[in-house]
């Protein structure tokens, strides 16, 4: 069976999307359950309200600027360009996250969607697991291909020697944050802003990445494809727009999630705040590119097509 190549995952003759073993990925786990120990340590030692404000307001500002607009709108999908100061400034926020470094978060991604752009795809990258097995797999687990294909980061980011450091200590770079922490609040802060954060934080990518594979609202679908996006609805304020996930199988390229009537972005709103301020340019639209092979649309738009997914 002949693979798919992407711009970043090039298959070998010998290659298998399929042959391969889950396995405990023991730094993953444990970095989990370290940060677990310390949210316990927040709940029972600290409940005070401060540190809730400091958890909430941190996850806000590396979650939505960090992730979801540095690592993924930008660093991952180029679905916008910025300064590179400012790129960099965003990829560390995304780091704080807990998630990976630069380069881990290429992978993971680009593998996953690799993947599901297969015409078959195993339980692990397609989230087909059941609720408590799949969360299992996702944060304490990886998928080891026993043929994986040639992965490549573009030179721009693989050669860059600010993200080369950011990945090389992704862990370390919470340090920073914990000594201002420490400084402007004791433990207290340090045990919310930094271990109730990531624990949330991750904890809350695996839940959207879990349903948002699995069922919900679909505007398009992509024809021959195991693996579908779907929309959470509702969920736009608390997710940044990374809920919009059946828009994002749909139009990977585009810089906006929620296109649709009443779809909120917040994601998106941001970049356009950049843009206001002139450190965006070039954002991408649905339309900024051909249509994916596949793509259907399943309910009709509420608007013209080309006035709803331009919009400002």
């Amino acid at each position: 069976m002949s693979l798919i190549a992407t711009d970043r995952v090039v298959p070998a003759t010998d290659t298998s999307a399929t042959e391969g073993r889950i396995v405990w990925d023991a730094p993953k786990s444990l970095w989990w359950f370290g940060h677990l120990a310390g949210t316990i340590i927040a709940v029972t030692v600290f409940p005070q309200w401060d540190g809730v404000g400091v958890m909430l307001l941190l996850t806000a500002l590396t979650v939505c600027a960090g992730h979801s607009v540095g690592m993924h709108r930008l660093l991952i999908h180029r679905t916008f360009e910025a300064p590179l100061w400012l790129e960099r400034a965003l990829v560390w926020l995304g780091t704080l996250v807990g998630m990976a470094g630069p380069m881990g978060m290429i992978r993971a991604h680009d593998m996953r969607d690799w993947h599901q752009r297969q015409a078959e795809c195993p339980h692990h990258p397609s989230h087909g697991a059941g609720f408590w097995r799949d969360a299992w797999w996702q944060m304490h687990c990886r998928f080891d291909l026993a043929h994986p294909p040639r992965f490549q980061i573009e030179p721009q980011i693989a050669d860059d020697p600010v993200l080369r450091l950011i990945e090389r200590h992704w862990m370390a770079q919470q340090i920073p944050l914990a000594v201002i922490l420490w400084a402007l609040g004791g433990w207290a802060w340090v045990f919310w802003g930094i271990s109730t954060r990531i624990v949330l934080s991750l904890s809350g990518h695996w839940a959207v990445g879990h349903f948002a594979h699995r069922q919900g609202h679909q505007g398009w679908r992509i024809e021959g494809l195991p693996v579908q996006g779907y929309n959470l609805p509702g969920l736009g304020l608390i997710t940044f727009g990374e809920n919009w996930h059946g828009n994002h199988h749909a139009f990977p390229h585009s810089a906006r999630h929620g296109i649709e009537p009443g779809q909120l972005d917040p994601g998106f709103w941001f970049i356009r705040a950049l843009e206001t301020l002139g450190l965006a340019r070039a954002i991408r639209l649905p339309d900024s590119a051909p249509p994916r092979e596949g793509l259907t649309r399943v309910i009709p738009l509420a608007a013209p097509r080309e006035r709803l997914i331009n919009e400002p």
